[in-house]
């Protein structure tokens, strides 16, 4: 039996004519060399349109009509609003559950004309993402919109997908539970702005594929690309060219209905479509964007809400800090007070030349903290999901310092795994930490500051001094210096902030390359003590930079602090698809 593609659209008996629009599209487009099942889930389409419907099917496309009745009533007693399930955009998260012979699926919203091959899109490569997509943009478009999706759902504008074509990984759906979750959801709050979107976007944050913005070429807005070059267009919100006769791209979805038997019934939808009924659109439009803005400005809104009754309120008190240091530049400074600090003097430390105690100090040190970051991977509070470019770190020849982004306090065993995984046994690694973590850091974690291979910063000269000749002697035997060029740490911030040069002159002074090294974060599925989810990280080492011989120290500095950030910069727009950007608000404006 032919393994078919299986693809699904949710309908009623009012729109499946633009599904028909959407399927022959669909059906006259794609590849020859596969066999395509295609799956209408509805409540009450009749036999007359089926027939229609069925009309469509070649020796390619076998075509389906699923009935959801049954299945609604089976799931019905944990529903707790019962008309969100009459809409048919509500049926996609039902797929993965009701069809537990599939691994994947395509869903594809009615109000669309596909262009492309949709084999193609199907045999995309998502990995584990739940789901593949792309970005919705009336949210990057739209600043009420970017703003409501930021302070209400917790996702950031530029990472908040438009569900009207999805790639779903069933097998992922089913294992993270997402139609629980929606449920559950449902319970705690009432998202009224995209509903199901919205919904989805906030169980499926940071587990999305991020397809080329062609496979959804949205009606709205700027288009970067000749439409010719769409794969999929969307005719999204009021943008319907069955209601305007001047609906931007709207001779394509014209080409594809006059070749169907709908087109006669959709001409005169057109042409019966009053100017009351556009004016209504144009009202339900601004009422949208009103009703956007009124949600982000409720005081118990969901974030608000779930900051209020589940989040610790010191988390939550440092990220609201977070957001004032960045608008107000001060990139620099930690937002968490560490304990009070003395002055680090000579006579107290041996950076290198240490005693027999010191040593074995050291040997116990690294044993308990091993054992301590081995508890952290078992019980899930610590994720380590992958390491890439592990080779940039084992082909190294000479001793490096190493810059990292500093957000976490464990955030160093990160990269301390690193080293091993790069299997460097004869080269030692080092982390510089700052004087007061030294001198007057408590407890365990104080023992590991001391102990742990640290060269701790002073504000006295003398001892300065000794750290300077220590790791310049240290890179020059082939070692290994962890250096946080940030200077401060936000705790999950994940943008690379301003550098400052010292990691950078360290380098240069010593000729040794830096070899960049950049964390990226995605939420787990695992909720910490803390009401945040457990941040999986994924390390990123980047090929070393090598200071220039051919320039004088000053700007050998510089030159390696630019490539540096430019490099976390090229990393983080990558990763997270969003373009880097702060809110710091200059003097004057």
């Amino acid at each position: 039996m032919d393994k078919r593609i299986p693809i699904f659209y949710a309908s009623d008996d009012n729109f499946v004519k633009y599904t028909i629009v959407s399927l022959h599209s669909m059906i006259k487009n794609a590849s020859k060399d596969h066999f395509y099942h295609v799956y209408i889930l509805h409540t009450d389409i009749s036999e007359e349109s089926k027939e229609q419907v069925y009309a469509l099917e070649n020796e390619n496309f076998v075509i389906t009509f699923e009935d959801v009745s049954d299945y609604l009533r089976s799931i019905a007693e944990k529903l707790p609003l019962r008309d969100y399930y009459s809409k048919t955009t509500y049926y996609r998260l039902f797929i993965a559950e009701m069809f537990t012979e599939l691994d994947k699926a395509l869903y594809i919203d009615s109000d669309t004309v596909i262009q492309g091959d949709i084999s193609e899109l199907y045999f995309t490569e998502i990995g584990e993402a739940y789901l593949a997509a792309c970005h919705e943009q009336a949210m990057v478009q739209v600043n009420e919109y970017g703003t409501y999706v930021e302070k209400v759902i917790g996702v950031s504008r530029y990472n908040f997908f438009n569900a009207g074509i999805l790639v779903i990984n069933c097998n992922r759906f089913r294992i993270h539970f997402v139609l629980d979750k929606f449920i559950e959801y449902l319970h705690t709050y009432n998202f009224v702005v995209t509903q199901d979107e919205d919904y989805l976007n906030l169980i499926c944050k940071d587990h999305v594929y991020w397809l080329d913005q062609r496979w959804n070429t949205e009606v709205f807005g700027n288009i970067p690309y000749d439409i010719k070059e769409a794969k999929i267009i969307h005719y999204i919100m009021t943008n319907k060219p069955w209601h305007y006769e001047d609906c931007r791209f709207g001779d394509i979805f014209w080409n594809y209905a006059k070749e169907t038997s709908v087109y006669n019934a959709m001409l005169n939808i057109l042409e019966n479509y009053t100017d009351e009924q556009r004016k209504k659109d144009a009202v339900s439009c601004e009422k949208l964007l009103e009703l956007a803005v009124e949600e982000t400005n409720r005081e118990d809104n969901f974030l608000n809400t779930v900051n209020k009754n589940k989040r610790s309120q010191d988390r939550v008190a440092i990220l609201h800090k977070i957001e004032e240091y960045e608008a107000q530049g001060r990139f620099d400074e930690d937002v968490e007070t560490d304990p009070p600090g003395r002055v680090l003097m000579p006579d107290e430390i041996e950076y290198i030349d240490k005693t027999i105690t010191q040593k074995l100090k050291t040997k116990f040190a690294f044993m308990i903290a091993h054992k301590f970051v081995d508890n952290l991977i078992e019980e899930k509070k610590l994720i380590i999901k992958e390491m890439k470019g592990l080779e940039n770190f084992r082909n190294l020849q000479s001793g490096a310092v190493i810059t990292c982004n500093h957000f976490n306090a464990f955030d160093s065993f990160a990269i301390q795994l690193a080293y091993e995984a790069a299997q460097q046994p004869e080269r030692r690694f080092y982390r510089v930490i700052r004087e007061g973590n030294y001198t007057s850091f408590p407890g365990f974690y104080g023992f590991l500051m001391r102990h742990c291979n640290t060269l701790p910063l002073s504000s006295n000269r003398k001892t300065l001094k000794k750290f300077m000749d220590a790791t310049a002697q240290l890179l020059k035997e082939g070692h290994f210096v962890l250096v946080y060029p940030e200077q401060s740490m936000w705790w999950n911030y994940r943008k690379p902030k301003p550098l400052k040069t010292g990691a950078f002159s360290f380098a240069a002074k010593n000729d040794v390359p830096v070899l960049p090294c950049f964390i990226t974060m995605k939420d787990s599925d695992i909720m910490g003590e803390d009401g945040f989810f457990v941040q999986e990280y994924t390390i990123h080492i980047s090929e070393p930079i090598y200071p220039n011989t051919d320039l004088p120290y000053g700007k050998k500095v510089e030159d390696l602090l630019n490539k540096n950030y430019s490099i976390w910069k090229e990393i983080y727009e990558r990763e997270y698809h969003i373009p880097l950007s702060y809110t710091t608000v200059k003097s004057g404006e």
